[in-house]
């Protein structure tokens, strides 16, 4: 019982995450490209959206790691803070390439592939097979010649 409503909590969220991403216009990848373009066109709306995440995030995270366990079970894995790698910059410098390239990322891929967004028909399947190269060694991508 306790995983039914755990799925259907994760939903509920799931969906009031996806709509949140709807009305602050973020599935729209001109919004995202109009951003990032200081020079031309600039638009700050993903700054405020992103300032909301970050007023929501801040004590849900305050509060975790004074927690000793989720409401509905499990553990917590909070992030480590601490460990900068060549790994995590290499990952988010191919994140943020793609999400300036396509003005598309994960979240609002997954609410546009269900409108049938051409972008995104391409963008989700490229983020999953990106998902599996990236759990390849690096030396099989790249042999020795």
């Amino acid at each position: 019982m306790r995983e039914i409503l755990q799925i259907g909590v994760a939903a509920l969220f799931g969906l009031l995450f996806g709509f949140g991403l709807i009305v602050s216009q973020m599935t729209d990848p001109k919004v995202i490209t109009d951003f990032l373009d200081f020079a031309g066109d600039w638009n700050p709306s993903l700054l405020l959206v992103m300032a909301a995440g970050v007023a929501v995030a801040a004590p849900a995270f305050a509060l975790a790691r004074r927690g000793r366990h989720p409401l509905l079970g499990g553990d917590f894995a909070l992030p480590d803070r601490l460990t900068i790698d060549r790994n995590l910059l290499l990952g988010a410098g191919i994140f943020g390439l793609g999400w300036g390239l396509a003005g598309i990322c994960p979240g609002p891929g997954l609410v546009l592939l269900g409108t049938f967004d051409l972008g995104a028909l391409i963008f989700v399947p490229a983020v999953i097979a990106g998902s599996f190269l990236a759990r390849l060694p690096l030396a099989r991508l790249m042999p020795r010649s």
